[in-house]
């Protein structure tokens, strides 16, 4: 991907004149541009929204000018541009290269958001690995611990939020797999951690549930009367807390359930 940008980053800066080959047929060499022209041209080409040829440019500043205040500028510009055009890889390596030269930089809460946003963009569905929404997770818990005051924090915690979400939902689908093939062992292992990592997530009940039928078929009848009894706590409302009442009390099947047996009530919901 990197090799990629790269050269196309190339191919728009000779349409622009900024790269020009030798006369002996040689190397390709730089063209120096006063660091102005070069920056307002990169900033010309991201309100055009031409993010790639705007990374380039801005990249194109920091290279021709590295000791300038434009090339501060320029190394979160880059970042930013590269993240519009969807180069998250790229993106990320601009805005973490930003953060080791400027940490106290007053620019360094947005790098830091940014980086986040990268990760969360690229949070994939449930069926699928969950790498980077534990990336996604880990980012935006970093801006919201080290800038809880800034602007985007609230945003952080919003996607955070979503994010413990998306993992919670991961869970309870690898649990409802091993719970269908009775495997209860493993099933209440994955319902735990939603109970205890994700407890705010909506997926929270129904793991609650869950933990109710597969404690049953264990036969650990304390545990299940547990769950059950922190599910009627603080979700007493739910369809999950009925279902779970009616296997306790008198071994009812869920209303949903078409069958005779208990287990029968776990799909297909």
């Amino acid at each position: 991907m990197r090799s990629n940008w790269l050269k196309n980053s190339f191919v728009a800066l000779a349409a622009l004149g900024l790269v020009a080959c030798s006369s002996d047929g040689g190397e390709d060499t730089y063209i120096a541009r006063d660091v102005e022209v070069l920056y307002n041209l990169a900033q010309d080409n991201l309100d055009r929204r031409r993010y790639r040829f705007a990374a380039a440019l801005f990249d194109e500043v920091e290279r021709q000018h590295p000791y300038s205040v434009w090339a501060r500028r320029a190394q979160l510009m880059a970042a930013y541009s590269a993240y519009m055009s969807n180069q998250y890889d790229d993106a990320v390596l601009a805005a973490e290269r930003f953060l080791q030269l400027h940490p106290g930089n007053a620019s360094a809460p947005y790098a830091y958001y940014l980086i986040a946003l990268c990760h969360y963009e690229q949070i994939s569905g449930v069926a699928r690995d969950q790498a980077k929404t534990e990336e996604a997770e880990a980012a935006l818990t970093e801006v919201i611990r080290r800038f809880p005051e800034s602007e985007y924090a609230q945003d952080a915690q919003l996607k955070l939020n979503l994010t413990l979400d998306h993992l919670a939902g991961k869970d309870m689908e690898v649990g409802r797999f091993y719970l269908k093939r009775q495997e209860f062992l493993a099933a209440t292992m994955r319902f735990r951690r939603v109970v205890e990592r994700y407890q705010t997530t909506s997926h929270t009940p129904e793991a609650l549930h869950r933990l109710v039928e597969s404690y049953l078929a264990l036969g650990m009848v304390d545990e299940a009367q547990m769950s059950a009894a922190v599910l009627g706590e603080n979700f007493g409302d739910s369809k999950w807390y009925r279902y779970s009442y009616s296997l306790m009390v008198d071994g009812r099947t869920a209303p949903e359930a078409q069958g005779g047996t208990w287990l029968s009530a776990l799909w297909p919901f």
